[in-house]
């Protein structure tokens, strides 16, 4: 039995970057910071760990008009090993979250009503 799920909570490090493909599905890439706490030298200090989180289809077009760099999330999904090769031929990987589940915990961005929040940033025609 193989069980692949994740949750992390953390700020995001960047404004959200929305994209689409070909296809013409939305993407939607985050940077979240999630630290850990560690004794180092016998005192304790924080420890960044950065974890790349991809959205795809209408809850990748909210998190992007709604979240902005800093805002706290809390996130659940699975992970996903994403390869490629680049131009010069070197071959290269990075493990990233698929999110599933999103709750915005930071509030809004700057100068949006109460009113604009989103009301429902689920998905069913996700991809994969």
């Amino acid at each position: 039995m193989s069980i692949n799920r994740v949750t992390i909570s953390g700020n995001l490090g960047r404004d959200p970057e929305l994209r689409a493909t070909a296809s013409g599905t939305q993407v939607c890439s985050l940077a979240v910071c999630v630290n850990t706490r560690q004794k180092v030298n016998g005192e304790w200090s924080d420890k960044a760990n950065w974890v790349d989180v991809i959205f795809f289809g209408n809850r990748a077009e909210s998190i992007a008009k709604y979240l902005a760099k800093g805002s706290h999330v809390t996130i659940a999904g699975r992970l996903s090993q994403n390869t490629w090769e680049t131009k010069e031929g070197q071959k290269r990987s990075k493990l990233e979250v698929i999110g599933e589940d999103i709750d915005f915990q930071g509030g809004k961005r700057t100068g949006q009503a109460a009113e604009d929040q989103p009301a429902d940033v689920y998905d069913d025609d996700c991809p994969f």
